[in-house]
């Protein structure tokens, strides 16, 4: 039977969750803390994590990590806020299978646990078949059909690919998290003479600074304690095709001296070997910080700066290319109505502008979460701003005019404490935040607090978020009343 481990400390979400995977089939264990749930994986073999990012004792970034540690091949599905995707999205570039956000739906559950005990990950678009991608712990094979965007920045980028494409340059790639960065640095592989060859993507920040040499170099078995065999590294894998390393500005000091001279000499030497091998790759390398001014404040090497900087290539995030969002927002819906058999056709006009005003955080993956949702709740032919998450479809609502007309965003990614409001309480935020003129967040969440009888859990209900999001944004008015 395949096991899951639920981790999370909410005890009736863990409770709700064994009973109804247990009714199909899995074997659920539930940890109430990080910390017992890392030991629990010490001891137990498991398929399958299932954990909330906000934790009492740590987050998803810092479980996630300890779980690598432990259990090193198993998946890991986040169950987060949409107050967190920024964080979700980050946590899945350290290796994470993917996230769902709250409220949860059985069949979104189902459908992400089955896809990822297949061991199909979800990422944005398609570049080369998974016979042409080499895999890597934490990467995965893309499924869908590589797309363009409609903006002139996105076409811009096109031409700088069949640009540079045919060259043997080594290239940086700047973007946000989630942006499509990955998938430029495989057309360019998929239009170079290299095509026939891997392409090995490597995410730096998932990395441990113990093991980046391993896993870059290869090691010879006995080199270390737990070297137990010999093991071929990820840029001898890649040998006559394309690396490409994302977050390249993770990497430690002694790695990227290491780095360098690999692109000086063209050799690599495993971790405790005496023999060089010869390398014939090309190397992408991507970050969402400039790698110069890193190079400048001494956090990363200026003369392996210059040696990748033979090319740039900057890739907008997608709330700067609106023109790309239904585009997108159609691809991800064809690709979902395949994967749930269903017939959706489209997005309302309500819908295609609630999409084009939003942020989007999270980017491309964000967008197609959104899409995978709403198409599993949709009931009709077209897709509604019911099936849309709280927070996307009063995006517009909660925004806000300071007294100083600066508009402020109510999503700020920050871990909020829980704020519990007495009526007393409540009567002093009430007025202040009147006579600051802001009115349409606060009334909101007042009027669903009005009819549920103060109950916050009872009006997270109603408002279609989690508890834990409610009490970060009761928090979060206060405290920005607070600054006014």
């Amino acid at each position: 039977m395949t096991r899951i481990l639920v981790a999370d400390d909410d005890q009736d979400m863990c409770l709700l969750l064994n009973r109804f995977l247990t009714r199909h089939g899995y074997e659920v264990t539930s940890m109430h803390s990080g910390h017992a749930a890392e030991n629990w994986l010490k001891k137990n073999k498991t398929s399958l994590v299932l954990c909330d990012f906000r934790l009492e004792d740590m987050n998803g970034v810092e479980l996630l990590a300890r779980i690598r540690q432990v259990q090193p091949e198993v998946p890991v599905i986040i169950i987060t806020g949409y107050s967190d995707v920024k964080d979700a999205v980050e946590v899945m570039k350290m290796g994470a299978f993917d996230y769902i956000t709250k409220p949860l739906y059985p069949d979104e559950i189902l459908v992400t646990i089955k896809k990822a005990l297949a061991g199909k990950k979800n990422d944005t678009a398609k570049g080369p078949s998974a016979t042409d991608t080499a895999q890597l712990p934490g990467r995965g094979a893309l499924n869908n059909t590589f797309i363009t965007g409609n903006s002139v920045a996105f076409t811009s980028i096109l031409r700088q690919i069949e640009l540079v494409a045919p060259t043997n340059y080594s290239i940086i790639i700047y973007g946000e998290s989630g942006s499509g960065k990955e998938e430029v640095a495989k057309q360019i592989h998929k239009r170079s003479n290299r095509a026939h060859k891997p392409f090995v993507a490597i995410d730096c920040g998932a990395l441990s600074k113990e093991l980046a040499a391993s896993e870059l170099f290869g090691h010879e078995k006995g080199s270390f304690t737990g070297a137990i065999s010999q093991k071929t590294g990820s840029l001898e894998v890649a040998n006559g095709g394309t690396v490409f390393l994302d977050e390249i500005g993770n990497l430690t000091y002694d790695v990227q001296v290491s780095l360098l001279r690999v692109i000086q000499e063209r050799k690599i030497r495993k971790v405790g070997g005496v023999r060089d091998i010869e390398l014939d790759i090309r190397i992408i390398v991507a970050s969402n910080e400039n790698l110069w001014e890193s190079a400048r404040a001494g956090k990363f090497r200026e003369d392996l700066y210059h040696r990748f900087n033979e090319f740039s290539i900057h890739v907008p995030a997608l709330r700067d290319r609106k023109d790309d969002i239904m585009l997108f927002a159609l691809h991800f819906l064809d690709v979902t109505n395949d994967e749930l058999g269903k017939k959706v056709l489209g997005f309302t006009d309500e819908v295609t502008g609630i999409f084009r005003s939003y942020v989007w955080y999270g980017n491309l993956r964000e967008l197609k979460n959104v899409v995978k949702r709403a198409t599993l709740l949709a009931d009709g032919d077209y897709i509604d701003a019911r099936a849309l998450p709280f927070e996307i479809n009063n995006f517009n609502k909660l925004q806000f005019e300071t007294e100083g007309s600066e508009r402020t965003n109510l999503n700020d990614r920050k871990n909020y404490d829980t704020y519990e409001r007495s009526t007393e309480k409540e009567q002093e935020l009430d007025a202040r935040m009147r006579t600051s003129g802001i009115r349409n967040d606060y009334e909101i969440i007042l009027e669903a607090l009005k009819k549920s009888n103060y109950n916050k859990s009872k009006a997270a209900d109603l408002l279609k978020i989690d508890r834990k999001t409610l009490y970060n944004k009761m928090k979060l008015f206060k405290e920005q009343q607070g600054e006014n």
